[in-house]
């Protein structure tokens, strides 16, 4: 029978996650752990809670797997490996329909460099991502996403009841009816609207971009800037207004599907114009013409230094 023991929601997360017998992130679960020494009793007393329940649902059969000894996976007291049936009727008895209907239900999708993908959302919406990128969704709140890494334009369809909300690092924005793009590099992000309005940090600076516009955060500052051709890496092209040559490998780096560097000497070097990539994946020669570099190859990298 049921304890009615009080069940903490993020270790229940963790142990209903590492039910599924296609779990794979065995790093994460341990991390969370290790995060906090009381986190090893919260996920015990999840264990416990969900055997409660198996036990509960007498008419559900239960299967359990062995752990093989020589997996290095966290093991305490096991990871409970049932049918989707079994599984939907002891959580439902854990936590009750509406709350596991509720729950946060995370999914990740990624591209490699030189390849692009469009994600539907079941609220009509769209994110395109660029190579080299990754977005974390959520099946339980289809208005929320986070940039991971790289770029994505998104295509948002406006619900002023339920505005879209994504958050890149300490970065956050509210869409206003909205087709932007946001850019998710280490120490930086960038977001440029081409049609609507985004709202920028809604809780704090409350900066709104219209079409044309755009911000780069950085270290807890926003800087505005100008912004064309927003979302034309989709079609191949690469436009910048000033941009340091760093910025320019690593967007090179994402549509062209081979790494690109910047020699450090050249890394701040501005650089503004249109870049065809089309036009360039077998021709660094050409990319050191546009840009005024010499480009040497390194391997399958591409190295940009200076032309003195």
């Amino acid at each position: 029978m049921m304890t009615g023991r009080k069940v903490d929601a993020q270790a229940l997360e963790w142990a209903i996650r590492a039910s599924d017998p296609e779990f794979d992130d065995w790093d994460g679960l341990t991390g969370w752990l290790e995060a906090d020494r009381l986190n090893h009793d919260r996920y015990d007393d999840a264990l416990a809670a969900i055997a409660d329940a198996r036990d509960s649902v007498a008419a559900t059969p239960v299967q359990t797997a062995r752990v093989a000894a020589n997996d290095e996976r966290p093991t305490r007291q096991g990871y409970w490996r049932w049918g989707g049936g079994a599984i939907a009727a002891t959580l439902v008895a854990v936590v009750g329909i509406s709350v596991w209907n509720d729950r946060a239900q995370p999914y990740a999708v990624e591209t490699a460099p030189g390849e692009q993908r469009s994600v539907q959302l079941a609220d009509g919406s769209e994110i395109i991502l660029s190579g080299g990128s990754r977005v974390t969704l959520d099946h339980s709140d289809v208005r929320t996403a986070s940039v991971d890494r790289g770029q994505m334009l998104f295509r948002i369809r406006h619900d002023a009841a339920h505005p879209f909300q994504v958050t890149a690092g300490d970065t956050r924005m509210v869409d206003l009816g909205t087709v932007f793009d946001v850019t998710r590099d280490p120490g930086r992000t960038r977001v440029a609207v081409a049609e609507g309005a985004v709202m920028v940090d809604p809780q704090g600076a409350k900066l709104r971009l219209d079409p044309g516009q755009a911000v780069v955060a950085t270290g807890g500052e926003l800087r505005r800037q100008r912004s064309e051709d927003v979302g034309g890496w989709r079609e191949g092209r690469l436009t910048f207004d000033g941009a340091p040559l760093s910025d320019v490998a690593r967007n090179l780096s994402r549509q062209l599907g081979r790494t690109v560097r910047v020699d450090a000497a050249i890394a701040d070097r501005p650089f503004s114009g249109t870049i065809d990539i089309r036009n360039l994946k077998d021709d660094p020669a050409l990319l050191g013409r546009l840009l005024a570099v010499r480009v040497r190859v390194d391997g399958r990298a591409w190295v940009m230094g200076s032309d003195r």
